[in-house]
This record gives C-alpha cells, structure tokens and sequence, in this order.
C-alpha cells in the first residue's frame, strides 16, 4: 500500500493446530507526518480468520480482524476495524485522510490476489 514505508515481522509462534501468530511493525506516511506501530497479528485458518491487536505506537486502541468466507463468485472477506488515536491532534490530522484510504487498500488487497491466485 503507497502510505507503507516500511513493515518487519518477528516472533513467530505456532499456538495450535491451524492457529499461529506473528508480531509486526509498520511504519506509516501521510504527507509530512510518519509514524509507527506494533501488532500482533494471529492467523486462524479453521475459523478462516485474521486478528489483528496492537502491542504499542500512536494509538490508544487498535484492533481489526479479517473473515474470510466461501462466496459463488470465489471468497467473501470481511474487515473489521476499531482505533483510536491517542493524540487528539494526531486524530484531527487523520480524520479527514483516513476514509480515501479504503478505495486504494481495497485496490492493492484485490491485486495481490489476483498475482497470487489468479
């Protein structure tokens, strides 16, 4: 995505059967302002489920999760997201920049599964 400078992951864990989780660090760029965050993101493939939760950065709360479900025209994906900035002047930046983010993250989610499964 244009606004991800940069992203690392570490930590991986197998938590069980068909359940792991992995901590992520993405750096984040609006125009003059960058900023960074960490997440721990735990991958559920029996209940076709992505968590996301936040482990430190500008938020006060973060948390998004990814569904993923059978559809007749291929598979149905579902994103959830809850934040909550924890400068009000960080969210006053933001707030007007955050909803034309949805159209290109929707854009680059649907190339990658086109490269990746056709």
């Amino acid at each position: 995505m244009p606004w991800i400078s940069s992203l690392r992951t570490w930590n991986p864990r197998q938590l069980g059967e068909g359940v792991d989780t992995v901590d992520a660090e993405a750096s984040v760029g609006f125009a003059f302002l960058t900023e960074r965050f960490s997440t721990r993101v735990t991958r559920n493939a029996v209940r076709r489920e992505i968590a996301v939760d936040l482990l430190s950065g500008p938020f006060r709360r973060l948390e998004n999760r990814w569904r993923f479900s059978e559809d007749p025209a291929g598979t149905r994906v579902e994103f959830e997201i809850d934040f909550l900035f924890k400068s009000r002047l960080l969210e006053a930046l933001l707030a007007a920049k955050l909803p034309s983010c949805r159209g290109p993250a929707d854009g680059c989610f649907e190339a990658r599964a086109k490269a990746l499964y056709g």
